[in-house]
């Protein structure tokens, strides 16, 4: 799949040299890292437990506000029932931003939501590199949001890091986090939490 070097310059302060934001070896790379464990029947199984699981979650928060009338975002609902199935998934790690308990979660959902809006207007906003330059207008904002999501994701893997020693790590995606883990680019984990 080729995504041209202006499609590139766009997305890649967010998706790094991620699988959707590259070509050739890179990609490949990318491919390889992640091909072997996606495809297996293990895996498949996990992943179904957690994502029926958030989607009771999100069932019920959306059952609950329609029997209070209540207007919801579900476009936000939906993403945080995607990013919570992810993270359970990919890192064995239970953030919840559905329920919005966890703030550094819900912070990075924000920004993680915001930065995409960013990333996207890119492509009607002649001006969007020059203003990265400058550091002004949504570009500066960018930075912040990516800032966010590289504190959230490093957080999160030292926390994996400090369950995987003391042993509190009982139930454990099968090898997923692994292979990211220690292959620590930056580019990599936000194809894994972006791409997946």
């Amino acid at each position: 799949m080729a995504i041209g070097e202006y499609n590139y310059c766009i997305i890649k302060d967010l998706l790094g040299d991620g699988i959707f934001a590259v070509n050739g070896d890179k990609w490949l790379h990318q491919r390889k890292l992640a091909s072997h464990e996606f495809s297996t029947k293990v895996l498949r199984s996990f992943s179904s437990v957690a994502f029926r699981k958030n989607a009771a979650k999100l069932a019920k928060k959306i059952s609950a506000a329609a029997a209070g009338s209540t207007v919801i975002d579900l476009q936000d609902l939906l993403m945080k029932s995607m990013l919570d199935s992810i993270f359970k998934v990919g890192f064995g790690l239970e953030i919840d931003t559905l329920s919005g308990s966890d703030e550094f979660g819900v912070c990075f959902s924000k920004a993680f939501d915001e930065s995409n809006w960013i990333v996207f207007r890119r492509y009607v906003d002649i001006f969007w590199s020059a203003k990265r330059y400058l550091n002004i207008g949504l570009e500066r904002q960018l930075k912040k949001n990516i800032k966010i999501i590289d504190d959230f994701v490093y957080q999160l893997i030292q926390r994996k890091r400090e369950n995987m020693q003391n042993e509190q790590d009982v139930v454990r995606p099968p090898k997923i986090y692994d292979r990211y883990i220690h292959d620590q680019r930056k580019p990599t984990y936000q194809l894994f939490l972006i791409a997946i």
